[in-house]
């Protein structure tokens, strides 16, 4: 049965992700750190989800995982996130080393540790679920910024390296949506993650799955290079609220 792993599965775009997969007929492995919310989506998906903790930042949890899978067809690699919304000149080390950490290098470790599966599939797939960030600075993006521009480059790279093989690369790059990400972004502070979101419709997470099942059911010749996806609300790194 061909089988995906969603890293960041958790929650949002992930848990979205290995619904819409699951319905598709994918067996998908949710990886992730939080693993009573693994448990319980891997419920929710029987008989064809399966579960496993995952820590992108930690090189062993990425081998235990590449272990533990007997089989990839698709890797959707979603696992990120952002930390604070400072200046360049309030800038925290410690948030941008997370940052590159958990966008750049997790994304390396988990496509490196699984790319001999990906390779041995029949038609393999990789999905890097990036950000328009990784398109447009913006004040206080900083780290977060910088880090998806390197997850965009290296999903470039990959590209290029993979080309010739049955593996095809594609970036997908969601505008503002709603799901957890704000939240972690400002500490567990709701007000200041609701903000982000005023006075316009976002998307959703479901929204964003629906793509990457989009194109995870291609034919194996085909490839999407790369696809951004904004709500009517957005324009650039910019929201447009509705005229009321």
């Amino acid at each position: 049965m061909r089988t995906a792993v969603v890293t960041g599965a958790s929650s949002g775009i992930g848990a979205a992700s290995a619904r819409a997969l699951v319905a598709d007929g994918w067996r998908v492995v949710a990886a992730a750190r939080r693993m009573d919310r693994i448990e319980a989506l891997v419920a929710e998906l029987a008989p064809n989800g399966i579960g496993h903790f995952l820590d992108v930042t930690d090189q062993p949890s990425v081998d235990a995982l590449a272990a533990a899978v007997d089989r990839c067809d698709l890797l959707v690699n979603n696992a990120g996130g952002a930390h604070g919304l400072k200046r360049i000149d309030a800038a925290d080390p410690a948030e941008w080393d997370w940052m590159f950490q958990a966008n750049v290098l997790g994304t390396v470790r988990v496509t490196k540790a699984l790319l001999p599966k990906l390779l041995a599939a029949p038609a393999g797939l990789i999905i890097n679920i990036v950000s328009i960030a990784g398109h447009y600075p913006y004040a206080g993006g900083g780290g977060y910024n910088a880090a998806k521009f390197g997850e965009r480059a290296l999903t470039g790279v990959l590209h290029h390296e993979l080309a010739g093989t049955p593996v095809r690369v594609t970036e997908i790059d969601p505008g503002l949506v709603t799901t957890e990400f704000s939240l972690v972004r400002f500490g567990g502070d709701q007000a200041a993650a609701d903000a982000v979101y005023d006075g316009v419709e976002p998307l959703t997470a479901p929204d964003v799955a629906e793509a990457i099942r989009w194109v995870a059911a291609q034919p194996a010749h085909v490839n999407i290079d790369s696809l951004m996806i904004t709500s009517r609300d957005q324009v650039g790194p910019n929201k447009v609220p509705l005229a009321r």
